[in-house]
Order: structure tokens, then sequence, then C-alpha cells
């Protein structure tokens, strides 16, 4: 494991999070990060921080990320998601929304109005080492490393996604007193 950049998104994750709270906005850290604050250490090199953030929050959220050095990256429309970069490590937010039942969905794009899954922000920040982060609830990161290649025809499955659902479920069974 590359512990210098591993070290360096960890800082960006603290980074991210303050600048969240500094423009009165909401983030959850999901993929592998995610993971590895669920289970309290890194498990992995990763690529990118990716995150979920509110819509409505995405202006304010973005103003703040450039004033702390972060620089927008060409990517997919920005009513779907936002992208940045800093110190040579990607951060992508994809936007969230609230249909008229109050789920959590997909906020533009041709996948808008449709749900994520249900309870996956309901999870409580984690911490690895001296962060503390909001993350997506387990149960939601195993449905959508499982169903993204449904979802998205023609997407690869990724040998690194089967590893991290493999990870998550034995220490969701080993928090519920179930055998490994």
């Amino acid at each position: 494991m590359d512990t210098e950049r591993t070290a360096l998104q960890l800082r960006l994750i603290a980074d991210t999070v303050e600048a969240a709270e500094a423009a009165g906005a909401q983030v959850w850290l999901r993929g592998g990060w995610a993971m590895d604050f669920f289970l309290g250490r890194p498990t992995r090199d990763h690529e990118d921080l990716d995150w979920f953030t509110w819509a409505a929050d995405a202006s304010r959220l973005a103003a703040e990320l450039l004033r702390r050095g972060h620089r927008p990256l060409p990517g997919p429309p920005p009513d779907r998601q936002l992208d940045f970069v800093r110190d040579g490590v990607e951060s992508q937010f994809a936007l969230l929304d609230r249909d008229r039942a109050g789920r959590v969905v997909v906020a533009g794009g041709p996948w808008a109005g449709e749900p994520w899954p249900d309870g996956m922000l309901d999870a409580p920040p984690a911490s690895l080492g001296a962060v503390r982060c909001p993350i997506v609830s387990p149960a939601a990161q195993i449905e959508i490393k499982r169903m993204t290649p449904v979802w998205v025809p023609g997407l690869p499955r990724r040998p690194k996604d089967a590893e991290d659902i493999a990870r998550l479920e034995a220490a969701l069974r080993a928090r519920n007193g179930l055998p490994r």
C-alpha cells in the first residue's frame, strides 16, 4: 500500500469534511474509502475520493473547495456530479435529491429521480485515525457495488468491488455476532 498517498488522501478527506461544514453543506464518503472508514483501517490503495452531497448544497460546497485550492475537472454534467482535483487526487461528488415521498434519489441526468438504497445516509460518522467522516451505510455500499453493473449496462464488474463486498459482509456478520 502506498502510505504517502493514503496519508494525503486522508488529509484531503478531513479537508473536504471541514469545507462542507464551512459551506453549510452535507457530504458522505462513498466507495472504497467509506468501507475503510467503516472498518477503521485502510485496506487497499484508492484511486480517488468518492462522495455524495445534496444538489442544493453543491454550489456552496464547490465555492468552498475552490477557495481551499481544489480545481474543477471536466466530467459528467454538473446537474449529476462535480469533479475536482487537489494535490493530484481526484474527488467526485455525486449529487442527491429527495423525491416527493422523501426518498434519496439521483439528482439529475438520465437517472434523475431514481432511488438510492434505503437507509444509505443513516450510518453514523466513522473514524479512521484522527479523521472523522460521514459515510454511506455499509449495507448501501454493498448494494451499490453489486448493482452498479446492472444499473449501468456495459460497466464491468471489478475484482476490487467483489473484494470490498466480501470485507463489508464479513465485518457486518462479525458486528452481529455471526460467523465470518
